[in-house]
């Protein structure tokens, strides 16, 4: 019995091997099926995001091809190096398809689609114009040129690495040209137009494409597709992805910590103000922030409150204008800004909100009291009962007991002078009169 175990055992472990075996060196583990993945609007950190996790997916789940649909005005340089790094080193072939009828490949989306092994647009599309700015302001002539160089470079090593070409590349950096569909075929630029993703896989079947000195080919006719949904995480992060949503709750953010802080106890200020916050710092985790954007916006929201605070003849409300203005115009890096209106309004209303509508309230705190035993000092009234030395009169609809050094007959008009508990002292209102 021992012995037909162990031969049991044996014969178990020899199959598992011959398996492994197998499997390792079966040529029909590669999936039948194609990965899509879909890049739209601004090039961004989140757009580097999803599509190393499509590449990753498609490496891991072996799929023969990855389609990257492209509709982009461009973006963020770094974010376009880290995706043209990864579509370069990626272990299975990447398909990129300007599409759909209508859509470009601006600016960084040039590098993206020259970057794919096999690159192709829809009708009424268009690439180019991807001369690097500075969205922030002018850059100076050595600025300038240092840049476009450099993308310049960049963009020549992607055209040869895919074998495309490098002349016309190089003038989409330098002279921002910009050609349609049928003209970038011309140029090869592109390698075909295809309208639909069937035909867009049939024309891609058969083409080579390369790694290194390895070759292989594209066998991708007629395969079914598997597209990558955005979840949600994406989706949010795509909305806050945008400088102005992320400037705008910024300032949302402090308005409520803020009004919190000068009014304890207000509660909705305070919990508006926090979430506000946490989604902002979400934003500019993804965003190439300038920290002295921010601390000159924080700087600038001290001296609005100071301002209501302390007569400085608007001293302290201009810098704080100047200093929340600066601020926001060098909040982001690597040419993302804040539009101009966006700075103009939230500035504008930073300020008046700031200089008018807290310091109204700071200077009704400061005003007279007009309520209380405090706000009856001063109050005139009307004597009801004789008062000799004491009597009633009444307050501001009320009777009071009062007292008063002269006799006061009833009718008589008189002025509160001290609140003792429950009896008011009063004088005759004729005296307030004669002085």
């Amino acid at each position: 019995m021992k012995g037909f175990t162990n031969g049991a055992m044996i014969l178990i472990a020899l199959t598992l091997g011959v398996a492994a075996v197998a499997r390792a060196k079966d040529p029909v583990a590669v999936k039948d099926r194609v990965l899509v993945v879909r890049l739209e609007g601004a090039v961004s950190p989140i757009s580097a995001e999803a599509l190393e996790r499509a590449i990753a997916r498609a490496e891991r789940e072996r799929y023969r091809a990855l389609v990257v649909e492209i509709d982009t005005p461009g973006g963020l340089v770094t974010s376009t190096r880290a995706m043209v790094k990864e579509m370069l080193a990626s272990e299975v072939p990447v398909i990129t398809w300007v599409t759909p009828g209508g859509a470009r490949a601006a600016s960084a989306g040039v590098f993206i689609t020259m970057a794919g092994d096999v690159a192709a647009m829809s009708p009424g599309t268009n690439i180019g114009a991807a001369t690097p700015i500075n969205l922030q302001g002018g850059m100076d002539s050595t600025l300038s040129h240092k840049v476009t160089a450099d993308a310049a470079a960049f963009v020549r090593t992607i055209a040869a690495q895919r074998g495309r070409n490098i002349e016309w590349a190089e003038r989409a950096v330098r002279e921002a040209v910009s050609v349609s569909e049928s003209e970038a075929v011309d140029l090869h630029v592109v390698d075909f137009v295809s309208g639909t993703m069937e035909d867009l896989l049939a024309r891609c079947d058969g083409r080579t494409w390369r790694r290194g000195e390895a070759t292989d080919t594209l066998r991708v006719k007629g395969l079914a597709t598997d597209r990558i949904e955005p979840g949600f995480r994406q989706r949010l992060l795509a909305i806050l992805d945008d400088p102005n949503v992320a400037y705008i709750l910024l300032m949302l953010g402090f308005y409520g910590v803020l009004f919190e802080l000068q009014n304890p106890g207000a509660i909705l200020p305070g919990v508006v103000g926090g979430i506000c916050l946490i989604l902002a710092f979400l934003a500019l985790s993804t965003l190439p922030i300038n920290v002295a954007g921010i601390a000159l916006i924080v700087l600038g929201l001290v001296f609005f409150l100071a301002e209501v605070k302390v007569a400085s003849h608007g001293v302290l409300g201009a810098g704080g204008v100047l200093s929340v203005l600066l601020g926001s115009l060098i909040l982001f890096r690597g040419g993302m800004a804040v539009a101009w209106p966006v700075v103009a309004g939230v500035t504008g209303a930073t300020a008046l909100f700031f200089l008018f509508v807290v310091g109204a309230g700071l200077r009704a705190q400061k005003s007279a009291v007009t309520t209380g035993a405090a706000g009856l000092v001063g109050a005139r009234g009307r004597v009801l009962h004789r008062i000799d030395p004491t009597g009633q009169i009444e307050v501001m609809g009320e009777i009071w007991n009062a007292e008063s050094d002269a006799p006061l007959d009833a009718g008589a008009e008189v002025v509160v002078t001290e609140v003792k508990q429950l009896t008011l002292r009063v004088r005759p209102a004729s005296q307030e009169a004669r002085a």
